[in-house]
């Protein structure tokens, strides 16, 4: 559960800081110059600049706390039971490649007789 809301969070942050970022001037005028200037007009170029710089670094602060919480609990407990299959099949695989080769690989035997050479006719 915790985790579900989390992601949706880590989700909307990430959206959030990729429109922030891109509503910046920077040197090329940004995409808020292709939109009018909305945000400048609106606020006064340099509070719209404070604001939004604002914004990407408050953005970018919750956007590390979410995927460090995201890794956190997506780590496996001792009583995972992903953990518990990963486990099993690892073990599985080692019983399996530690039998003896003529138990594992009975294909390596002759080629079947549908490969014969045909016989010569006189």
């Amino acid at each position: 559960m915790f985790e579900g809301i989390v992601t949706v969070i880590h989700v909307i942050v990430a959206v959030f800081l990729v429109l922030v970022v891109l509503l910046q001037a920077g040197r090329g005028g940004g995409v808020s110059g292709a939109f009018g200037g909305g945000a400048g007009a609106a606020l006064g170029q340099a509070s719209a600049t404070n604001i939004l710089t604002k914004l990407t670094a408050i953005s970018a602060g919750i956007f590390m706390v979410t995927c460090m919480t995201l890794a956190v609990l997506s780590t496996p407990t001792t009583d995972d039971p992903t953990r518990k299959l990963a486990e099993q099949q690892n073990a599985e695989i080692d019983a399996k490649l530690a039998a003896p080769a003529s138990e594992a690989a009975p294909a390596s035997e002759a080629a079947p007789a549908s490969e014969a050479a045909p016989a010569s006719t006189p």
